[in-house]
């Protein structure tokens, strides 16, 4: 656990929200962050590994014709995955995580791109990413960065 995302588990408690997560590239690293700060259970309503696209379209209801069109690893895609959730769990916030880590490139997609999408009250934001390095290097670096931005935002969102 870091302290910024202890930051970010103390402002959706002072805040009386709550987060969910969908996570493809991370599978569930950026869900076991937020559960590593004590207090997690009072914000965290459920997330989901949607892995695959079918579990993409079944569980989080991003339409395959998105999927199509724009590819897994695209804004649009995320923010659809970051909307199902927080449809699903029914949940202020909702993170979402896809993209490819890599070795090598998938489907014309370079190793280390990811999009997050971060969808809440009054906020709907993506995010393109290029982390270099390993899997678990482009992974973590998703994660850590999922985290940050959503900390700018319910920082911005106090003011």
């Amino acid at each position: 656990m870091n302290a910024v995302t202890q930051e970010v588990v103390a402002l959706l408690q002072k805040r009386n929200e709550t987060i969910t997560c969908a996570e493809s590239i991370s599978g569930g690293a950026l869900t076991a962050e937020l559960v590593s700060v004590p207090g997690a259970s009072h914000v965290l309503n459920g997330a989901i590994i949607a892995y695959s696209n079918q579990i993409k379209i079944n569980e989080l209801s991003v339409p395959a014709a998105l999927i199509a069109e724009f590819g897994v690893v695209s804004e649009e895609v995320a923010l659809a995955m970051a909307k199902g959730a927080q449809a699903k769990f029914s949940a202020s916030w909702a993170v979402s995580l896809t993209g490819v880590a890599g070795p090598g490139p998938s489907h014309g997609v370079e190793a280390g791109t990811v999009w997050l999408a971060i969808v809440g009250p009054g906020c709907q934001e993506a995010v393109k990413l290029a982390i270099s390095g390993d899997r678990e290097s482009v992974r973590r670096g998703a994660v850590e960065s999922a985290v940050g931005v959503l900390a700018r935002i319910l920082r911005a969102q106090q003011q």
